[in-house]
């Protein structure tokens, strides 16, 4: 009798033991289920805010020294490896500029750079490279990323693969062709033109996407601001983590930016790579 009770005892144990299990197991399953549908929720959240927002690239400069307004969030670009400031409230600034052509000021922007310790980014396009390579190479040599603008600067924001592959398959290159190294995965939309379809794209090919927080109408070569205007609006637009956008083919850029550069130093900001955003 006393045998019995025993056994029957731990089975009891062994039923409440089997019993905790799977009851555990359940409430598991239950929350991984639960966290894999929000983890869905806020991906098709995102997809449909940069859905919504594609086109053009676009800025609402609302309070000076503070970011501007973007169409889409820094986490939004983020889940897409792309970027246009990095949130931060230490005074750094990440220099871009664009370079489709040479004009004549690419030396000027170069020397002010190199004087300051800045470094910058370049994105260039297939008629920069082929016109001006020796440039290029002081760019490299320098130690400034050189990125892609695509090859022939089209809208890329509604190309299948295959040809928004091509595009900058065909720089990359080129690139290679000319320099024996391979391209840096840094890539900006030309025209600022986007899609999210452009966006998965480029970081399915290992890029980054780089847009930008601080810029102003620098690229009509026939009305060139004042370096007053200028000067203006690139210390009163400035705020910490700003990437700042700026056309090589601006007489007043290269005209300008040491002394740019030297307000900016005493406003505090110090100047780092796009490899360094976090």
């Amino acid at each position: 009798m006393q045998k019995k009770i025993k056994v029957s005892l731990g089975v009891k144990l062994v039923l409440l033991f089997l019993a905790a299990f799977f009851a555990g197991r359940g409430i598991g399953m239950a929350v991984e289920a639960v966290g894999e549908k929000s983890k869905e929720k806020e991906a098709a959240e995102t997809s449909s805010i940069v859905r919504q927002a594609a086109g053009s690239w676009g800025l609402s400069f609302q309070e000076d020294g503070k970011p501007p307004v973007a169409d889409v969030s820094a986490q939004e670009l983020a889940k897409y490896n792309a970027y246009y400031m990095e949130e931060t409230e230490e005074k750094v600034l990440y220099l871009t500029f664009d370079a489709g052509y040479e004009n004549g000021n690419t030396p000027a922007i170069l020397d002010a750079l190199k004087k300051h310790n800045a470094p910058a980014a370049f994105f260039i396009v297939g008629h920069y490279l082929q016109s001006s390579p020796d440039l290029v190479k002081r760019m490299i040599d320098e130690g400034h990323i050189v990125g892609n603008h695509s090859f022939h600067h089209p809208d890329m924001s509604q190309m299948t693969k295959e040809q928004f592959q091509q595009e900058l398959g065909e720089l990359e290159q080129l690139y290679q062709q000319t320099f024996s190294q391979e391209m840096e995965k840094y890539y900006r939309p030309p025209q600022g033109k986007f899609s999210e379809n452009n966006l998965k794209l480029a970081q399915e090919l290992g890029y980054k996407t780089c847009f930008w927080s601080l810029a102003y109408v620098d690229w009509n070569v026939d009305q060139q601001p004042s370096h007053e205007d200028a000067m203006d609006k690139l210390t009163r637009r400035v705020h910490p983590g700003a990437i700042v956008l700026l056309h090589s083919t601006s007489k007043t850029n290269g005209e300008i930016l040491d002394s740019l550069l030297t307000k900016w130093e005493e406003m505090g900001y110090t100047f780092r790579s796009l490899s360094e955003l976090p």
